[in-house]
């Protein structure tokens, strides 16, 4: 960047010395340009917003102080001017100075200050009339004959031009100054008064950034002072929860959330979020930053366009450049330089410069496919990309199933992922907003796969993209690099004119779902039955298939929190608890059999029984299982290796069999979707209904639990009640990214004889049939722990000991 676009108070530094020039009636400026001359001219433009007159003078080659203001000859040969530079930060009297330059007659007036270290700056002697009788250029300590030097400021009659060589390096001070002094011309010195940082180190441009704030200079603050140096400029955001202790700045439409704490000397740049906790001291954060929550910024420099993610920290002294990425809990040492357009991989621990390295995400996909922050990990610029990517791995005329959720986020984003999709030789078919499972279904028939938008679940400023394959799955592993290669080339098909693809809206969506799970699951004896059941549709998507299932399944229902709202496309733990607690309150008034409420996507389901309680996701997972197993009475069942051992007993009670699969979602789908698989489910409300899908769907459990519970002529409570109490205990330990390893090497060596399970991370077995299971998370730096005993205290005894053994891992 150009050093007098550097911001200072948000404002480039040049700027400031605009305002001063026109403050002292110095309208019309010639700016001399070289590096990166576009940006300067691009930023400033003609002046006009300024209330100036600004030209350009372009320098091809580098032409010294002298020369490059020879350069501009033909605009300043008509009268006296000034030079300044446009990297100095500076309140200096102008007119004082100029009627200096006046009285004196002078040829030259060099502006003068005192400073109290001269090595870094021209050293300048004046008599007791102001006439300069001798110039040293840096000199060392043993040179220093003065205090007083050259700040680069001068007053110039048109004449000085006869001593400078067109189109050759000349410098003032160097080259032209001893020649007017040595031919006795008029050379004065004006010793000025008041503030003046040349920034040319990291070391002065912070300092610049303190000493406005102190008000040490006199510059214009854009903004309101709220409170005793504390600046906030127009379209801030501060909630009233958030710390501040000035001096500091919070430029325009900036967002500081609650809890989060800015020191003095911090400079805040436009529409940048400061999420909760992060804590920010004498750091100049650029524009349009996003600074994750419980980050650590001191005494340093974030370029703009940056994203720190949670945890990060950032020492003294340190500088990121333009449009990084600094991974969670890294940590990023003083004085360490990362050079524009690097990623830092979460938890790095950064001591040396990173220059060189290209920027590259280590993993495009997560749990829930490309998931990221919106707007600022996942931009419509990224979305556009990644349907171009995606595109590309399919043939030219291929259909692609687009959805979304009700959110206006997931709104705007699949737009841009339908309009490359389209560039790309792609038809579209989109359904709009559809219930997960819907989509799902609907690109399983005919397409060559499908797009789904949503909000992260339980995360409402997070958003993932969900790519499936032609069977509606998420896409397998392979699929996966596949379309990671191609995104990191940046290889994209692009389509010719005539080739531009189709979008079309298919009707009946739901008409076909629903037909398609009735035809397909047992519903037998539920009209007979006269159950009545309570549904509670979260204002999500699933309340879009409801009306139309319900009336055909031929049950008495009340369905609650039916409309969409768009302000609620997911939902918190404690919104959800207090849905469910509302559930049971009407389920029990109402003397219905049983109440289920859909997640916001229709793809997870919870329980509440005939008497209003809350069957826990845990619980649900065993109901579900001890219905289906006693039913089919043979099959084999697919549960992630966390859930409880009781979940063999009564599968093997009813003579099912149990087939352990990872955590990964993908796996239990995959082992949900082979021959003789009967059930399926997660524990956390997500379960398989084989006979339908091989994916999470909350409305084929919910059809399939009516017609089971139909059946049986059971209560939910008394299925529950006949099965035993499980007693697994859970706890996340944080765990630095670069001990995972070690920590998992120590759990297997502290295994001993016992038996160990490597299926998902490490499964410990204790003779006694007691079991610890350690997973570290493959997106964040934590280790998961489950332990299950014969009571919660046996459980917590197993998890207190192996927590020690992760525990002394990492450190």
């Amino acid at each position: 960047m150009p050093k007098p676009l550097l911001p200072v108070a948000n404002r480039p530094i040049m700027e400031h010395v605009l305002r001063l020039l026109k403050r002292h009636g110095l309208n019309e400026t010639v700016v001399t340009v070289q590096f990166l001359a576009s940006l300067v001219k691009n930023y400033f433009g003609d002046g006009e917003e300024l209330g100036m007159e600004l030209s350009y003078a372009n320098e091809e080659k580098p032409l010294g102080t002298a020369g490059s203001v020879k350069n501009a000859e033909e605009a300043l040969k008509d009268d006296a001017f000034l030079v300044i530079s446009g990297d100095a930060l500076t309140d200096f009297d102008l007119t004082d100075l100029i009627n200096f330059h006046k009285e004196k007659g002078a040829l030259v007036t060099v502006c003068l200050t005192r400073v109290p270290n001269p090595l870094e700056f021209g050293i300048t002697i004046v008599d007791e009339e102001g006439k300069v009788e001798r110039f040293l250029e840096k000199p060392t300590w043993g040179q220093v004959f003065s205090d007083t030097v050259n700040t680069g400021i001068y007053v110039m009659e048109p004449e000085v031009f006869d001593y400078v060589d067109p189109d050759v390096p000349v410098d003032w001070s160097g080259d032209v100054f001893p020649q007017l002094m040595k031919e006795g011309k008029p050379v004065y010195g004006y010793i000025a008064e008041g503030y003046w940082e040349d920034v040319g180190t990291h070391e002065s441009y912070v300092k610049a950034q303190a000493d406005v704030l102190e008000r040490k200079v006199d510059v214009d603050i854009d903004g309101f002072e709220i409170s005793p140096g504390v600046w906030v400029a127009e379209g801030a955001e501060v909630h009233p929860d958030a710390v501040l202790r000035g001096p500091l700045y919070i430029g325009d439409y900036a967002k500081v959330e609650a809890g989060a704490e800015i020191r003095e000397h911090t400079v805040v740049g436009s529409n940048v979020v400061v999420k909760t906790g992060a804590f920010l001291h004498k750091a100049v954060v650029a524009d349009n930053v996003y600074v994750g929550p419980h980050s650590n910024l001191r005494g340093c420099v974030v370029g703009k366009n940056t994203d720190i993610m949670r945890a990060a920290r950032i020492e003294d002294g340190a500088v990121i450049g333009d449009e990084c990425l600094v991974g969670e809990e890294s940590i990023i040492q003083g004085n360490v330089r990362v050079y524009p357009f690097k990623t830092i991989e979460a938890g790095a621990f950064v001591n040396t410069s990173v220059i060189w390295e290209s920027r590259g995400q280590a993993h495009l996909f997560g749990a829930r496919g490309v998931s990221g922050i919106l707007n600022v990990e996942i931009t419509p610029e990224l979305a556009v990309r990644l349907a171009g990517a995606y595109a590309t791995t399919l043939k030219k005329g291929s259909t692609v199933t687009t959805a979304r959720d009700h959110s206006r986020g997931a709104r705007a984003l699949k737009r841009a992922v339908i309009s490359a999709l389209q560039a790309s030789a792609i038809d579209v078919r989109d359904l709009e907003n559809v219930p997960l499972p819907v989509a799902r279904q609907q690109t399983a028939r005919g397409s060559a796969g499908g797009i789904m938008i949503r909000t992260t679940p339980g995360v409402p400023d997070s958003v993932d993209i969900m790519f499936f394959d032609g069977q509606g799955a998420d896409l397998s592993q392979g699929s996966q690099r596949k379309l990671d290669r191609v995104f990191a080339r940046q290889e994209y098909r692009r389509a010719f004119p005539g080739e531009i693809g189709d979008l079309h809206f298919p009707s009946s969506v739901f008409d076909s779902y629903t037909g398609s799970l009735l035809r397909n699951i047992d519903i037998t004896g539920i009209a007979e039955s006269g159950l009545k059941v309570v549904v509670d549709a979260s204002n999500g998507s699933s309340g879009l298939v409801l009306p139309s299932l319900l009336g055909k399944l031929g049950v008495d229902s009340l369905t609650i929190n039916p409309g969409l709202d768009e302000s609620r496309p997911t939902e918190s733990a404690d919104m959800r608890r207090s849905g469910l607690v509302r559930l049971g309150e009407i389920v029990a008034s109402s003397r219905a059999a049983f109440g289920v409420r859909f997640d916001p996507v229709g793809e997870r389901l919870s329980l509440v029984d005939e008497k209003g309680r809350i069957i826990e996701d845990d619980r649900a997972l065993l109901v579900m299982l001890d219905l289906i197993a006693a039913e089919r009475r043979s099959g084999r069942v697919a549960l992630p290796v966390t859930t409880t051992r009781i979940a063999e007993q009564v599968a093997a009670y009813h003579g099912t069999q149990v087939e352990w699969t990872t955590t990964s979602p993908d796996d239990l789908t995959r082992v949900g979707g082979e021959e003789g698989a009967i059930f399926g489910g997660d524990g956390k409300g997500g379960f398989i209904v084989p006979e339908f899908s091989s994916v999470y769907d909350g409305t084929a459990a919910f059809v399939r639990l009516i017609g089971l519970v139909a059946r049986t002529q059971l209560t939910l409570s008394q299925i529950d009640a006949r099965i035993p109490r499980a007693h697994v205990l859970r706890r996340d330990l944080a765990t630095p990214w670069a001990v995972k390893g070690l920590v998992m090497r120590r759990v297997v060596e502290a295994a001993g004889d016992r038996s160990v399970d490597t299926t998902d991370g490490v499964r410990v077995v204790e003779t006694d049939g007691r079991w610890v299971m350690v997973l570290p998370d493959p997106a964040e730096a934590v280790t998961h722990l489950w332990a299950e005993g014969p009571d919660d205290a046996s459980a917590q005894a197993l998890l207190d000991e192996w927590s020690a053994v992760v525990d002394s891992a990492g450190r």
